[in-house]
This record gives C-alpha cells, structure tokens and sequence, in this order.
C-alpha cells in the first residue's frame, strides 16, 4: 500500500485498509485488531451478527458492511455495523434512514456486465445520492466498485478509474475499491479504502 501511495504521490494515511473477515471466526478479528487493524468488512448480516457478541468490547473497532443488503435487513445492519458501503437503491436508502441509526454510507455501482454483480446502475445514481443526503442520519462518504474478476491487476484499472470519474461528478471523494490482487492499481486510481481478506489471512475457509 505505501508503495503504491508513493507512486501515485499520495499519502499512506490517507487510505483505510478494510480488514475482510467474512467466513473467519471471531478470533480473527480479534487478532487482526491487536495487531492494529481497526476496520474490518463482512458480507452477510447474518454471519456478523453470530460473531458480535463475542468482540462486543473492541468499541473503537469499525465494522463495514461490504455484501448485497437485502431492504428487510437494513434495520438490522444498521444496527450491527457502522458503515454500509453496499447502499445500492432508493428504497435501500430510505429503509436505512427510517431505520434511524446514525449511519456511514456509500454507494456501491455496478460498472461491469457480470451478472453477479450487484450495485447501482450509473443512471440511476443521482435519486439515490439525493435519498442519501436528505436522510439526516446518513453521510454519504462515497462509491464503492467490484470489477469483473481477472488474475491481471490492470484489467481493474478502467473500472477504478470510471467510479473516480463518476463520484468525482457528485463531489465524493471516498473511493473504495481494490483488493488483495489489484489494491496497488486501486490506489494509483484515487482508492482511499481497500478490502483485503486473502493477503491478510489467506484463502478462506469453505463454510460449513
């Protein structure tokens, strides 16, 4: 990550690593935290919310919400965590605003083709960053992307560099995108957060 901060004449502190800990069990975030980590990012509410109890007193700990957020959990996400960066709806974001919890937002736009993929159509973004920004409890941070998948880490490049563009046209400046295998591309391209789970803990454990 430094190293690509200083290639893009950025600075370091000016990019969150988002500790990735979806499927590893709570001890894993416990150690990531003694080792100084802060934030981290799980995909499932449900999953998370098994895990919570049990890391209940690391309260300086920040926990994204980084999967697809169904509306008739947003009450509970925002409950359990403190960033949802998967806001991907009008509806989403008036479902997280009623459900009235002081929350961090960011929307998440689709830019590839791949059917798996979830986020936002570009033309739809503008109601739902005007939802987000009228709902007193949220602040709108950002965008956040996943590019198609592909081995070769340039392949992410024009992916990151449209949701610059993109954001940059609503005046956000928080840009999370990037992981274990293009966080360098991601920071060359203005990421000021990265998720990372395999590099930091290495290939994840098949669920049971």
């Amino acid at each position: 990550m430094a190293t690509a901060a200083a290639r893009a004449h950025r600075q370091r502190d000016d990019i969150r690593l988002i500790a990735v800990t979806k499927v590893f069990p709570a001890s894993a975030i416990r150690d990531a935290y003694e080792c100084g980590l802060r934030d981290f990012g799980e995909n499932y509410v449900k999953e998370f919310e098994g895990k919570a109890p049990e890391i209940a007193d690391l309260t300086d700990a920040r926990f994204h919400l980084i999967g697809h957020l169904q509306s008739n959990k947003s009450k509970r996400a925002s409950e359990l965590f403190q960033v949802i960066q998967t806001v991907d709806s009008v509806k989403l974001a008036r479902r997280l605003a009623e459900a009235g919890g002081s929350l961090d937002v960011a929307i998440e736009v689709k830019l590839s083709q791949e059917e798996s993929k979830s986020g936002a159509d570009p033309s739809d973004l503008a109601a739902i960053v005007d939802a987000c920004r009228q709902a007193s409890n949220l602040r709108l941070l950002g965008m956040m992307t996943v590019p198609p998948w592909s081995e070769t880490a340039e392949d992410s490049r024009p992916y990151f560099a449209k949701l610059r563009e993109i954001a940059g046209t609503y005046g956000l400046s928080q840009l999370s995108m990037g992981m274990s295998h293009d966080l360098e591309v991601a920071i060359e391209e203005g990421a000021t957060m990265v998720r990372v789970g395999t590099a930091l803990f290495g290939r994840r454990l098949k669920a049971a």
